[in-house]
This record gives structure tokens, sequence and C-alpha cells, in this order.
């Protein structure tokens, strides 16, 4: 089966197929053949890079005059060039995209028809960067492929079996009645890493108690127990929970109400400043990437600490949260690209919890691996460090769906 993945998002588009046999593997394969567009670096041009199994690149850059246009003739790459894979566009069997957010009514994969484009469309005012994006790259897709199924993977399904409790805001009820409420973001990554760590442990996955760390520019926790997530960092959008690279994460609303009243704000400087200006980025001055900042740390910038402290804090106390919601912990997960490759902050993060008996081996952590548990032996909780791979998870829905 020959699965095409579509991650459309609002500055880029990364693809990628994969060629399956008639056994779903216990892990993952190179896809073969994979595709980036990429809008921003060179503004009015779009750069594509596409590469396949066999080696062969394709790098051009191109003028951005239609968005559908450079997305179809990056697919097109498939069957066309030297990094053809495929003979023609019926050759791929089904198609996976990423959708961000699929509200409170979309609680698993789905097909897409014209009821789900419509849904996506209308949720787009949850999440106006991203859905649209999303559904470009599904026209896209149509008109490339014509009937090929189409599915709908949501970022947000993760997240639907949250209670009552979770979900709900502590305002008015006619606000909740308009779709306010806590969705949860990165379900596609939470997920992946919950099955994931049930294979690197041998256990059920409902058997398991875990803290799933999503760290990446966007951050966000999953507390998952019996396989579900039942309580998440993230809210109604992605700015909720913890410090992130350029987001403030949770902030007094009081401070949103004071900086608005001010005269050189509006909701649109407000928006930017939260969404761009904050985090790491806003503490330290310098950048909203870790690397940048543990350099300047390295040569005394106090700036710089503060923002690694606060960003610490931010994780260690919304952790805690978390662990109250599951009533205990087997497995704490970190993962993207914070969580995969910065073992200080998973040891800052780690050394707030060895009154649990966590423990962690330090030259394991160190040694930036992959997919390998970095917690002593004795420790009572694993720890974990997993590459996430969301694109063989949009793979794994649309196995089966198709199957």
């Amino acid at each position: 089966m020959k699965i095409l993945v579509l991650n459309a998002g609002s500055s880029s588009q990364k693809s990628c197929l994969y060629d399956l046999e008639n056994v779903f593997p216990d892990t993952p394969p190179k896809p073969i053949w994979e595709a980036m567009v990429d809008w921003t670096h060179h503004t009015g041009f779009a750069e594509i890079k596409v590469k396949n199994h066999q080696g062969k690149v394709l790098q051009e850059e191109i003028a951005a005059t239609s968005r559908p246009k450079i997305i179809a003739h990056m697919l097109e790459t498939l069957w066309d060039g030297e990094t053809a894979v495929i003979k023609e566009p019926v050759d791929v069997d089904i198609i996976g995209h990423r959708v961000v957010h699929g509200g409170a009514e979309y609680r698993q994969s789905t097909v897409i028809n014209t009821e789900v484009k419509a849904a996506i469309a209308k949720l787009s005012v949850f999440a106006p960067v991203h859905n649209p994006a999303n559904l470009e790259g599904i026209a896209a897709t149509e008109n490339v492929f014509g009937n090929i199924p189409q599915v709908a993977v949501f970022d947000t399904a993760f997240h639907a079996h949250l209670s009552p409790a979770a979900y709900t805001y502590a305002i008015p009820t006619k606000y909740a009645e308009q779709g306010i409420r806590r969705y949860g973001f990165h379900g596609i990554s939470h997920q992946y890493c919950r099955d994931r760590t049930a294979q690197m442990l041998n256990r059920p996955v409902n058997d398991l108690r875990l803290i799933t760390c999503h760290l990446g520019n966007g951050c966000s926790l999953a507390a998952i127990r019996n396989g579900r997530s039942i309580d998440t960092t993230m809210g109604f959008t992605p700015l909720e929970g913890l410090v992130m690279g350029s987001r403030s994460g949770s902030i007094d609303a009081g401070i949103l109400i004071h900086l608005l009243r001010q005269p050189d704000m509006d909701v649109e400087k407000l928006d930017r400043l939260l969404n761009r200006e904050s985090g790491l980025l806003g503490i330290s001055g310098i950048s909203g990437d870790l690397r940048p900042i543990l350099e300047a740390i390295a040569e005394g910038n106090a700036q710089a600490q503060l923002a690694f402290d606060v960003y610490v804090h931010s994780l260690r106390s919304h952790i805690g949260s978390m662990l109250a919601s599951l009533g205990g912990l087997d497995a704490l997960v970190f993962t993207a690209g914070v969580g995969e490759n910065a073992p200080d902050i998973r040891a800052a993060a780690c050394a707030g919890f060895e009154f649990l008996g966590l423990k962690l081996d330090l030259e394991k952590n160190n040694q930036r691996a992959i997919d390998v548990d970095i917690a002593a032996t004795d420790s009572a909780v694993r720890v974990l460090v997993i590459h996430t791979q969301e694109d063989w998870e949009i793979a794994r829905e649309c196995w089966q769906i198709k199957r």
C-alpha cells in the first residue's frame, strides 16, 4: 500500500510517501520519497527540496505565485523526473493530511468529503493560521489525484476524551456554548509516543500512566492513562500552558487587560507579542531557540540564565499538574526538538521529581540518543527519549482506515 502524507503549514509544506507490504511493520520504515516547500526563506519565491530512497535529490527555487500550483509541482516529482518513485498518480492508494483543529466534533481520523472540508473551514476561526493551510493542501491533492481517498488526521482528536472537568473554562456557560473550551494540540505526536513507549517497555498501552513532553518551538504535555489523554497543557489555542520558544504560555489574564488599556496596544499587537515575541525569546532577548541561549549562559549572560530557569520552572510545574491528574507515573517521555536534543533540560526537569524515586542515568542522558531509556536501573519511573514521527502516525491512521 502506498500512503502519501501531507503536513501543510502556513510557512512550509512537508510531504512523504510510504510503500508498505501487506503487513503493517512494527517500526517505522524510511519513506521512499520526501519533499518540502518553504515559502519564507526567500521573499517572493518558494524553495523546493525533494529526495527519494535511491539518493536522488532535487532542489529548486521558483516564483511563489500560486501556493496550490507549487504544491502540485512538488507532488509531480513523485512520478516525473529523477526523483520519481511511482509511474502515475493512481499508484497512490490513500492520502493522509495533518489537520490542526477538529473541534469537538471530530474525535478520530476521518475520510475527507464535502462535509468534512466545510467543518475544517468553519473551525478556521479557532486555528486561523493552520486550518486554511491544511485545506489548501487538501484542495491541491484533490486536483492532482482526483478521487483517491483522503483522510484528515486531527491534532486535537487524541485529546477528544478529556472530561468536562478538564476541558471546561470557568467562564459563563454562554461562551462554552460558542466552542470555547480546552481542545489540546500535538495529539498526533503524543499518540505516537504513547504507542512507542508501550513497545519499548513491552507493556500494554492500557497498563501505563504516562506524561509525554512534546518540547519543540511549541510545547505541550499530555497525561495519558489507559491509553487516553486525560489532561493536557495546551487549551483553546496552542498558546496556553508551558513557556515555549516564542510563546508566553499561561499568563495572568489580568496582564492582557492591562496591556490592552495602554494607548499603543491593540489586539493584533498583543497577539504578536504573546505568540511571536515572548517565551524564551522574550525573556532572553536572544532567541526562541534553546541552543544560542545555552551558549549565552556559558558566557555568563544573566537574561539567558533567567530564560532557562523560567522554562524549567514552567515545565516542572506543569509536569506536577499532570502527575496529580494521573495519580502516579510509570514513564516520563521527552520528544521533539528540545525534548530529543537538550539533555540539560531533561536533567533539570527530572531533578524536580526525585521524590518519586525517579533517577536519571546521567551518562545515558548526555549521549543524545533517541528511542532510549535514560533512567537509572533502579529508578521507580522510566524516562524515555523518543523521536516523534508524526508522518508515520498519520500513515498508520490511513492504513487502519484503508485496510
